[in-house]
């Protein structure tokens, strides 16, 4: 899963970047933070946000920043896609991370970082009705991913495991 490529484009903690095919994009230190990918299927061309919190009206951020929050980041993706020639029907996503990465924080509703990140992207994915059709989510270990919009594989790499596709 090397990002050898030059034309790999890479998208930083809340962060959001956008690719056409033949380019990919991969973002690297997911803990409790998730990685979304919502692509085109047939323009082959995709938008991936490295989200770090779940609802944007609860943080009280002054420099609001979309990517950053799952409500916000999904709606931002989209919007990028449809700007580029996108087609609302041919949008699919995939999602990874949202480790519980403390496991002593694990019974306290607001520490739950990782599970709370990936019930809002399914929400609002579904309410933008964007299809998730495969995820790598929970657990307890990091993850770096990789998007490609040509083979449609989202490609997945942690600590002590093989590399998986989805």
């Amino acid at each position: 899963m090397r990002n050898n490529r030059k034309d790999a484009v890479k998208v930083g903690i809340a962060e959001m970047g956008f690719v056409r095919a033949p380019s990919c994009i991969y973002t690297v230190g997911l803990g409790s933070c998730v990685g979304v990918v919502i692509y085109d299927q047939k323009e082959k061309m995709a938008a991936m946000a490295h989200v770090m919190l779940p609802y944007a009206e609860k943080s009280g951020d002054r420099k609001f920043n979309r990517a950053k929050y799952a409500d916000t980041a999904v709606y931002a993706l989209c919007e990028t896609l449809l700007q580029n020639g996108g087609k609302l029907e041919n949008f699919r996503a995939k999602i990874a991370g949202g480790a519980q990465m403390f496991q002593h924080y694990s019974t306290e509703h607001d520490m739950r970082i990782g599970p709370r990140n990936i019930e809002a992207l399914k929400r609002f994915l579904h309410e933008v009705n964007v299809p998730l059709l495969s995820k790598d989510v929970g657990g307890r270990r990091g993850r770096t991913i990789k998007f490609d919009p040509v083979s449609e594989v989202l490609f997945i790499r942690s600590i002590n495991t093989n590399v998986r596709e989805i």
